[in-house]
């Protein structure tokens, strides 16, 4: 049984309905006809707000927090949040919210409707990490009255058999705590900080004592790049010589066998894209809770670093053709059909297109092919894979996620069922940004990012830069309308009214 989260309505209009949460998402509250979960827009609900507040959801665990509602938000009576009547949504937005970890039984007040906090995860194996199976009861079974799985169990006393738990770093050689993070990924809080030691993780036993670092043939040559997740080495394939970049994503919580094969699962169908704007992954791997995968190298760097070479902007002419390979390496994964995937629940069928969710200037990077610049997307499914599998823990909403600046309303609303057309969005916010150094809206510091991408509108591109031509800034401005929703749905149809502007 998966880790999930159910909300029960268990007073109100709508007592009895129930919504399920079985993968990483966040979603609003309210009764705007954008939100999921939506409450009547009627008499009985009008003092909930459109947009009351936000859930960030990555099964089991849940947080809320109000969005600067009328009549406030109640977590089990105490209320979270609420404005002041005299207060206008322009004053709101100058305003930062506070988020709330809720757990199983706590209730959520919302006007007359409350909400009852469910969530289930299986308990895993205390040696091994696997979830525990259900018994005929219904109940988790153990054997031997401990937390073992089956196999573990027939095992424990057999010495050449039976894993061990890990006891020391693998980086430093400290003890490790009983913390479920460090043991599942033999590394402690510090070594989980260094990249260094993280990629050392996963050199073979045999290999550690060499002077090179060597991954599953691959000869580490120096590291290029660091993030939240983890970080990029220059390698090179020890059997062909060839240059990849390899990437080391690094989960933040404790990993077990249900997560890992639902995040491999996705990991497998991004193989499928084989497109010269797509960054093509070549191999991945992983090792505990550390994964590995090998791309295309482009030693062009990505397109905010070559902004930074040039003074914080780049020229309309070199920004449009970088673009405009962009949106046709991102045209293709929309439409491409992968057939035979295997599905969480085990069947099979066709998936038709991909959806990036992450498109951003740190995600398009620059090769050169026969002397010609190509622009291709990095990343294409393994960071939404990664955050859907759980493995990012809370990244979305927390403190170390920074601003959602290149980010749709509608992908804040309900990031779960992101449709194609954000990324459209992200691309055109992107180009945007290449444009003028500036993001579309603007994120004072001290004030709630998501309420500022929920409630106002981008920044027309011309008050940014005004030598950008009339007919190119008006196409960008009506590509970056998300309210109601968003203007230009396709990559094709942003391509197109880019190449009439030009």
């Amino acid at each position: 049984m998966p880790a999930k989260v159910v909300l029960e309505v268990t007073e109100g209009k709508l007592k009895g309905k129930k919504y399920k949460f079985l993968e990483r998402t966040t979603c609003i509250i309210g009764r705007g006809v954008d939100c999921s979960p939506r409450l009547p827009d009627d008499d009985e609900h009008r003092t909930i707000s459109r947009h009351h507040c936000l859930l960030d959801i990555n099964p089991p665990g849940i947080r809320i927090k109000d969005f600067g509602s009328l009549n406030g938000t109640y977590v089990n009576g105490l209320k979270i949040g609420q404005r002041q009547k005299s207060q206008n949504i322009n004053e709101i937005s100058q305003m930062e919210f506070p988020e709330y970890d809720l757990k199983k039984g706590d209730e959520i007040k919302l006007g007359t409707t409350v909400f009852k906090v469910k969530t289930y995860a299986p308990p895993l194996c205390s040696v091994c990490g696997a979830d525990l199976p259900l018994d005929s009861s219904g109940e988790f079974k153990t054997e031997g009255g401990s937390n073992l799985c089956q196999n573990c169990a027939e095992n424990k006393d057999k010495k050449d058999t039976a894993p061990a738990l890990l006891t020391s770093c693998t980086g430093c050689g400290k003890i490790l705590g009983k913390d479920s993070v460090e043991q599942s990924s033999g590394l402690c809080t510090v070594c989980r900080d260094d990249p260094m030691q993280v990629v050392k993780s996963l050199v073979p036993a045999e290999e550690k004592d060499k002077d090179a670092l060597e991954i599953h043939g691959y000869k580490i040559l120096k590291e290029i790049g660091k993030g939240g997740m983890g970080a990029v080495y220059l390698a090179k394939h020890i059997e062909t010589g060839r240059d990849v970049a390899l990437k080391v994503m690094l989960s933040e919580v404790a990993v077990n066998e249900r997560s890992k094969e639902m995040f491999l699962r996705e990991v497998e169908n991004t193989k499928h894209l084989k497109h010269p704007n797509v960054v093509q992954l070549l191999d991945y791997g992983n090792s505990r809770g550390t994964f590995y995968f090998t791309l295309e190298y482009c030693e062009g760097g990505s397109i905010d670093k070559i902004m930074m070479a040039q003074g914080g902007r780049l020229s309309i002419e070199e920004s449009t053709n970088m673009i405009m390979q962009s949106l046709d390496g991102l045209h293709y994964a929309h439409t491409l059909e992968i057939p035979n995937v295997k599905l969480a629940d085990g069947t099979i069928a066709t998936l038709k297109g991909l959806i990036h969710r992450d498109i951003k200037p740190t995600n398009i990077f620059i090769t050169e092919a026969d002397g010609t610049k190509l622009a291709k997307i990095a990343d294409f499914g393994l960071g939404k894979a990664f955050d859907a599998a759980g493995l990012s823990g809370y990244t979305r909403t927390g403190a170390s996620a920074g601003t959602p600046v290149f980010m749709s309303r509608q992908q804040v609303i309900n990031f779960k069922y992101s449709k194609p057309e954000a990324d459209v969005w992200a691309m055109a916010a992107t180009f945007y940004y290449m444009l003028t150094g500036r993001f579309p809206r603007d994120f004072p510091k001290g004030k709630d990012p998501w309420y500022i991408v929920l409630q106002s509108k981008p920044v027309p591109i011309l008050k940014r830069n005004p030598n950008i031509p009339k007919k190119l800034a008006e196409v960008i401005d009506e590509a970056l309308i998300d309210q109601p929703e968003i203007k230009i749905k396709t990559a094709l149809d942003f391509k197109r009214a880019l190449e009439g502007a030009l």
